[in-house]
């Protein structure tokens, strides 16, 4: 039967989910303006404002299904939503990429912001199949294949947009539905059935999730510390390309060159370094430094006065890409087996405001301190608050260490 045969490593088969989801949200990116053009007839402008309304209906359905899928996860297993989102993400974007009207762009964005809540159920597929100690390497791996889809996205959409705007819809639909039916013959469920339990609608809502938080303090303040680090976490795919030219006129390939190295570095930082500074220092202490190197990083961006600043702040940059998976260990194993899919649904939905609320603050931050009637001209406004965020997230860890020392060292 299908699923029985086990995975030689199931953990390959939701990376190659997370790397997938990526890209498909990436490969649309070089191509989405055009298509909205064609479809509607407008000019750039009115369709840049599409597209951000596009991206709003992708992140709020993101955040309201992420706990659904991590409950819906505990009660019925992590493979068969896994395998029911991956085949939903190859029916949406084929559908966008058949789109004759805006209004199908807007149905394919919102379902397949539902079916990218998946992260719930794979980083608690992750949980169930790995050792407590080797969690945080297992979420770093995770968070690499994240950041390395959203280098390949783009790049490949790029290309293969040579060929139409609609052409990489295709190809994103393509590689989600060769993954479903990978997943159907070869993954095996991670969750046995005593560990499951019934679906609950108070807790598949993210006001229920966030209540099911209040009553766990410690997983609160992690995830709180998160929440703010992820809104600080967002000045790079909200406002990098804007920043770049605004303060450096950086060129198209001079911006893809510094985001693909960006992407390279936290991948290496999140498969090579993480596990080790979790071994020998602990997860807290592996968080605090990836975000005070995060920080740092900021701060750098903000005030630097020369291009080729740039390169090396890039390049040791990437170890803030330590903090995530570290504090995503650290809140795993304050929870029994039964309650991983909860949490990583209320993870989802903490992320999903970020992805909301961060964007459009951050943004508006740049535009009012680089615009033409800018009363102070300062480009690196953005990464100043985002620094200011992080900081935050730096002190509430810190209050944790204060009075939990022992928590470093789980």
């Amino acid at each position: 039967m299908p699923g029985t045969t086990p995975a030689r490593n199931p953990i390959v088969f939701v990376l190659l989910t997370v790397l997938i989801d990526t890209i498909g949200f990436g490969i649309i990116l070089p191509v989405l303006p055009r298509l909205i053009m064609e479809i509607t007839a407008v000019d750039v402008a009115e369709a840049t404002q599409i597209g951000g309304y596009l991206l709003i209906v992708f992140a709020v359905l993101q955040f309201l299904f992420g706990p659904a899928m991590g409950n819906l996860s505990d009660a019925y297993g992590r493979r068969p939503v896994l395998l029911v989102s991956l085949l939903a993400f190859g029916a949406n974007y084929s559908m966008m990429g058949l789109a004759p009207s805006l209004g199908w762009l807007f149905i394919g964005r919102a379902l397949t912001g539902m079916a990218g809540a998946v992260y719930a159920p794979a980083n608690a597929y992750v949980a169930d199949v790995t050792p407590p100690d080797k969690r945080a390497q297992s979420f770093g791996l995770i968070s690499a294949t994240f950041g390395m889809g959203f280098v390949l996205g783009p790049a490949i959409g790029g290309l293969v947009g040579e060929a139409g705007p609609r052409a990489p819809f295709f190809v994103a639909g393509g590689l989600a539905g060769l993954n479903f039916v990978y997943g159907l013959f070869v993954l095996p469920e991670s969750l046995p059935k005593e560990h499951r339990r019934p679906f609950s609608i108070v807790r598949a809502n993210p006001v229920g999730t966030l209540r099911a938080f209040r009553g766990q303090p410690k997983v609160l303040r992690f995830a709180l510390a998160s929440f703010f680090w992820q809104l600080a976490f967002q000045v790079y795919p909200a406002t990098w390309a804007y920043f770049a030219i605004a303060k450096f006129q950086l060129s198209p390939g001079a911006i893809g060159a510094t985001l693909a190295l960006s992407g390279l570095s936290m991948a290496v930082s999140q498969t090579l370094i993480t596990g080790r500074l979790v071994k020998k220092m602990g997860e807290l202490s592996t968080a605090l430094i990836g975000i005070v190197f995060g920080v740092t990083a900021f701060f750098a961006y903000a005030f630097m006065t020369e291009s080729w600043m740039l390169w090396p702040v890039l390049l040791l940059g990437g170890l803030q890409g330590a903090a995530m998976p570290a504090m995503n260990a650290i809140m795993s194993k304050e929870l029994g087996p039964e309650r991983q899919g909860e949490l990583q649904g209320g993870m989802a939905s903490v992320m999903g405001i970020s992805s909301i609320i961060g964007p459009l603050v951050l943004s508006q931050t740049l535009a009012r301190f680089s615009g033409p009637n800018a009363g102070i001209h300062f480009p690196g406004a953005a990464f100043a608050l985002a620094a200011v965020l992080g900081l935050v997230s730096l002190a509430l860890l810190l209050a944790e260490r204060r009075e939990s020392p022992s928590t470093g060292s789980l």
